[in-house]
């Protein structure tokens, strides 16, 4: 997998931590959520990464 891939996927799983905490300090428990949910849909996607990398080699 390409070095672009990983970090988009990382910046994704960044960018569900910060919504995750913006929820948490404003009390908007549908933004943590979010948050949560696109940290998990990252590690999704690196874990298919991993994968994929096993493979190619």
């Amino acid at each position: 997998m390409g070095i672009g891939d990983k970090a988009k996927h990382a910046a994704e799983d960044i960018a569900g931590h910060a919504k995750e905490a913006a929820g948490k300090v404003t009390g908007n428990e549908k933004l943590e959520a979010e948050g949560k949910a696109d940290q998990a849909k990252a590690e999704a996607k690196k874990i298919g990464d991993d994968i994929k990398d096993a493979f190619d080699k």
